[in-house]
């Protein structure tokens, strides 16, 4: 089971997510860094265990949709280097395929930041494209034929339930185990409201293939071992 540690990012900082109310978002304090600052957030997370991937949200480049790919330039700092699982309100082709340009960056493709499905149809059979089918409560944010129409889903499904995130709360296992059930052999990752190694065995047993994590990690509920123990799942 893949478990990745989430950095989310406003005006420079690290700061603290909950329930996706993002004008409420303040840089973080964490017992695992001194500083909100990606880079040394970044290593007190990977204090905590030998993370292989981040998930960077660049919460700027969400809201008003400016293109800030060095988002994901203070992670080139760790060794051995991490890859990126970078959403940064993706709206076209053309940014899409300069996140993509970069190896080690894979790019999540909001569905709250979709007009349409033209950017899904055209990358969805890219190794790197990763959607995130967003909700909000029971309402799904985008256009209703990016949920309608798994077949056009790439290899990697985020399944983002904003009002759980920070929430502490548990996640959508309901929700996460109908979109598993028309998604195929696709990997399906939780993210929001993962509270403890309970949470995850339970999302293991589910056949979810990973969890996007952040407060458990920073609260020390999740610990280098237990991620140990689950990520040799």
């Amino acid at each position: 089971m893949l478990i990745i540690p989430v950095l989310d990012v406003k005006d420079g900082h690290v700061v603290r997510a909950q329930m996706g109310m993002r004008e409420t978002y303040k840089p973080i304090e964490t017992p695992l860094s001194p500083t909100s600052a990606i880079e040394s957030v970044a290593e007190g997370l990977r204090s905590v265990h030998p993370f292989p991937v981040f998930y960077v949200a660049d919460l700027d480049a969400i809201e008003n949709g400016s293109s800030a790919f060095a988002t994901a330039d203070p992670l080139s700092h760790l060794r051995p280097k991490p890859d990126v699982w970078l959403d940064a309100g993706f709206r076209s082709a053309r940014d899409v395929e300069e996140a993509l340009a970069h190896a080690r960056t894979f790019a999540v493709l909001g569905s709250e930041s979709q007009a349409n499905t033209d950017v899904l149809r055209a990358f969805g059979t890219h190794p790197r494209l990763i959607l995130s089918l967003d909700f909000r409560g029971d309402t799904f944010l985008g256009p209703p034929a990016i949920l309608s129409e798994p077949g056009f889903w790439p290899e990697r499904v985020i399944v983002m339930t904003l009002d759980k995130v920070g929430a502490r709360r548990g996640p959508d296992f309901d929700r996460l185990q109908a979109i598993k059930d028309v998604a195929g052999n696709r990997k399906i990752i939780a993210a929001g409201g993962v509270r403890n190694v309970d949470d995850l065995e339970r999302l293991h047993d589910m056949g979810i293939a990973g969890a996007l994590v952040a407060t458990s990690l920073h609260s020390g509920e999740l610990g280098g071992a237990e991620i140990s123990a689950l990520m040799g799942k």
